[in-house]
């Protein structure tokens, strides 16, 4: 039960933080600038138009990913009270090293999620601001999509 734990630290997971936020990162609020300050340069970058806006995507493979990842993509440009933000990051994914996160470390990091996928072992965990997938065997992790916290739709029927 330590192994977890002491791997949670050293890869640099929040135990028990705030499900949309990893290694500094925090979709919603961390700028391009913040993430070149502590990640450098990516391995590579391009373009995309998101809902009509030019968005960028930075991603970190190999030797530039962060410890403990195979890959790291960070994607920026978000509307921030009404405004476009391009430095803004709008989405984080990790993909930890085959083997890196077990089913049993998430939980440890994050605490029971609010929703899990079908099935036993369920493909999925999802957090408001965190959706993890795993492998087939549903031991390990595939991958982790940070997202801002975002409100639930209200109930069918219901305006706000």
């Amino acid at each position: 039960m330590r192994w977890p734990v002491l791997a949670l630290l050293l890869l640099g997971l929040p135990v028990l933080a705030g499900a949309a936020e990893w290694g500094g990162i925090a979709p919603g609020t961390t700028t391009m600038e913040a993430v070149r300050a502590h990640y450098g340069g990516p391995t590579r970058t391009d373009t995309q138009t998101v809902d009509g806006y030019d968005t960028a995507r930075w991603i970190y493979e190999g030797k530039q990913a962060p410890s403990g990842l195979r890959r790291m993509e960070v994607a920026f440009g978000l509307v921030v009270d009404g405004r476009f933000r391009p430095e803004v990051v709008r989405v984080l994914i990790i993909e930890p090293k085959p083997g890196g996160f077990t089913h049993q470390s998430v939980l440890l990091g994050w605490g029971k999620p609010d929703l899990t996928g079908p099935g036993q072992p369920p493909p999925f965990f999802y957090w408001e601001g965190l959706l993890v997938e795993f492998e087939s065997d549903g031991k390990y992790v595939r991958s982790m999509t940070f997202t801002p916290p975002q409100r639930p739709p209200p109930p069918a029927g219901r305006r706000p």
